[in-house]
Formats: C-alpha cells, structure tokens, sequence
C-alpha cells in the first residue's frame, strides 16, 4: 500500500482500534472481565538494532513485533519499513489483524512489526543486514506454530526470503512456512501479490449487490496506487467500472469520463508515479476522498477520512483497502449519511487469506493452481461479507460494528472453550 501522509498525526490508530472494539463489545453484552483479556495485546517486543552501513559506521534502528493474540492459532502479520513506524501504529495494527483472521474464519491471530527507518535511504546490503538482524532478534518469538510474519509497506518477497533464509540457518533445516508472501521458487502461493486488491474486488461486488448498484459503469475513485490500490483499479477497470481518479503519495489523476487502467499500470511502473498521466488533470490525495463517485476506495494510510472531511464524502460505497483510513468519529458520520462503509477487517482480508493458504501449502508440500486460489478466496470472501451483513441487519449496526461483534465472539468463543491456564 502506497503511505500517503494521514490528515492528522495526533490521531492514535492503536486509539482507534480500541474504540471499535469498545462500540461493538457493548453490544454483545457479555463479560467486561473476558473481554478486556482479549482487547489488549499478549507481547509486546521492542528491539535496538545496530547495524553497520556500507562505510563501515553504525547506526542504531528501532524495531517493532507485537503479537496481540494467539488465541485462535500462531500470530499473523506484516512488516513494515517505514520512517513513521510506531509502537502505537504497530499496536493498532495488530490488533486489527486479530478481528480480520476470525471475521474471514481463519485460524490465526494478529501480529504485527516494524521497523522504524527509511528504506529508500538504505542499499540493498543494508536492508538485507537490518532484515536478517531484525529475524534473528526475533528467532525466540516467530515461527509456523508461534508468528509467521508477511510483507506491508515497503518490504516484499525478497525480504521474505531474507527472514525465511535467517530462520532457516538458525533452524538447521529449511522451514518455508515461517513467513508468507515469499517468492514463487521459495514455496510462495499463485495469487498472493493480488489477493488483497482481489479481496476488495469481491466485497465491493457483493455490497453493490445488495444495493442494487450495477458494477458496469459505476464509478469509482482509489486513494493509494500502491499494491492494493493498482490491482483493485485494474480489477475493477476489468468489471466495466469506471475509474474516475487515482492517487499515490506524489499526488493524484482525474479523468470524468474514465482513466485506461491498463495503460495506466505500465505508465506508474515505468514513472513511479500516477502523476501526469496523459488525458488526466491533477488531483490532490484529499480532494480525491470527495469526489462524487459510487465507490470509493481509501487504500494507502489510516486516518484519511476524518469529522473534518466525512461530510463530505459523496460515495455510496466506502471499500477500505487501506487498515484503519476512516476514524471512528467519521464512521458516525458516514453512517449517518446512508454510506454504505465495508469495514477493513473484511474488505482487505483477502490478502492474509492467501496468506493463510501459502502457509498451508507449505506445510503439506502441496501447491494450487491459480485459479483455485482465487476461487477459494472469492468463497472465503463472499461467505464472510454474508455473516456481517447479516449481523448489520439483524443487530441494525453499520457493517464495521458487525464485523467487530462477529470477530470478537469467535475470538471469545474459543477463549472460554480453552479456559485460562494457570
């Protein structure tokens, strides 16, 4: 996901995170005691990291790896790089792909890390030391049974081979299912790289669905060309919307009668950049968020829709690509509005899904085809969208306080069938 700077730093998304938690919690009615064990995060791990550059000085990094809860299977989550990496962000992070896994159905619990540095200020052998010595700070604490890490923001499959390379040392025997979203050749899943902007994809199509929207010809806005962002466009593009505007962290295109997607794909990778694209005109990131489009996808950083902006969000649909984009005083707004809002624990669980499938294909030494992959999503995915819809309409919450109350039962649920050890 592309990071795009959030409209206001004093927003807390580990803040955020509990607030959500908090408004569908006191709906289920159920044990403040029970449920205050499975809010806050099981570990927390905070590393110094001194690493020597390539002219031979030494420089210390700050790193994250917070594993909120177990309960359900190891801890799963992304890495991140990124110069705004923080304890608080991590934490947030975390917590939300804790509700993601149990909303989707899958059996794992929230994790997250990071590491607090500029990577486009790094070589390539530097990031490859501060990675390897990131995992082998970790080794005690990850591992296919423990935490099994994944890409985010500004780390990718070599830096999923590096950690699984480390480990593998450290284990005397080559452990593939240690982390996801590894290279093809290192017992990574067809699917992977777009099964986060295919996820998006299918709940989009489902809530147009049930709104009685046409896919063809609806229009749609992306906030953040990143990863998600592009392959939600193109997928999108492919379903006979129309994509009005798209956005990275250098600015912004619009188009009123529709941007080429697939010309647009080739022209971002070649300029690193959407901006200039020709028959466009330039938009800014938060002028995107307003535009009068039927879907709307937010889809690089938290905290982008906020009281501030939320009134004037024009879309029928808000997809959140993004983890966290709208805060929780806008949700009250959007909801307030008619906008129907896909919350991001389900809208962008299609990526640890397939993260989930890479893990068990490593595990069996068996491996799908592409199309299976996708297929077991779009059944995943559609199946999931169903059970929230169907708490928003049977419990008359907006679908992000259904998704919570589903998550936080089946977390809950298998809580109270363990017990507490002691």
């Amino acid at each position: 996901m592309a990071r795009l700077k959030s409209t206001d730093i004093q927003i807390s998304s580990f803040q955020n995170a509990m607030t959500q938690f908090d408004e569908a919690a006191k709906r289920l009615r159920l044990d403040p005691a029970w449920l205050e064990i499975i809010k806050q995060p099981r570990r927390t791990v905070i590393i110094k990291l001194p690493i020597q550059m390539d002219d031979g000085s030494f420089k210390v990094f700050t790193a994250y790896r917070v594993q909120h809860s177990i309960i359900r299977g190891p801890a799963k989550g992304g890495i991140r790089y990124h110069p705004d990496v923080t304890l608080d962000e991590v934490s947030a992070l975390a917590a939300w792909m804790t509700w993601k896994c149990a909303v989707v159905g899958i059996p794992f619990g929230g994790g997250k890390g990071g590491i607090t540095c500029d990577p486009t200020k790094l070589s390539k052998s530097e990031l490859e030391r501060l990675t390897r010595r990131y995992t082998s700070e970790l080794i005690d604490f990850i591992g296919p049974e423990s935490d099994v890490p994944a890409p985010d923001v500004n780390t990718n499959e070599q830096t999923m081979a590096w950690i699984m390379d480390t480990y593998s040392m450290h284990a005397r025997h080559t452990v593939t299912s240690v982390v996801t979203g590894k290279p093809l050749d290192l017992g990574g899943s067809l699917g992977r790289v777009e099964a986060t902007g295919r996820g998006v994809l299918f709940t989009i199509r489902e809530a147009a669905k049930h709104l009685g929207i046409q896919m063809d010809g609806s229009t749609v806005a992306v906030q953040g060309f990143g990863n998600v962002g592009s392959v939600a466009s193109d997928l999108l593009f492919d379903d006979g919307c129309k994509v009005i505007a798209v956005s990275d962290v250098k600015g912004g295109i619009y188009n009123r009668n529709g941007i080429d997607i697939k010309k647009l794909l080739p022209y971002a990778k070649k300029n690193r950049s959407v901006v200039k694209f020709p028959g466009t005109k330039p938009i800014s990131n938060q002028e995107i968020l307003e535009l009068g489009c039927d879907i709307l996808v937010p889809a690089a950083l938290e905290n982008q829709i906020t009281e501030e902006n939320a009134p004037r969000i024009k879309a029928k649909i808000v997809a959140e690509g993004a983890n966290g984009p709208v805060i929780p005083k806008a949700d009250k707004i959007l909801d307030k509005n008619g906008v129907f809002l896909i919350p991001d624990i389900l809208c962008n669980a299609g990526g640890v899904t397939v993260s989930y499938f890479e893990w068990v294909q490593d595990r069996m030494g068996l491996f799908w085809s592409e199309q299976e992959v996708n297929h077991r999503l779009e059944e995943i995915m559609k199946s999931a969208f169903k059970n929230v819809l169907e708490i928003s309409c049977a419990k008359r919450v907006n679908m992000r306080t259904a998704a919570f109350m589903l998550a936080i039962k089946r977390v809950l649920d298998v809580f109270m069938l363990r017990g507490v050890y002691a």
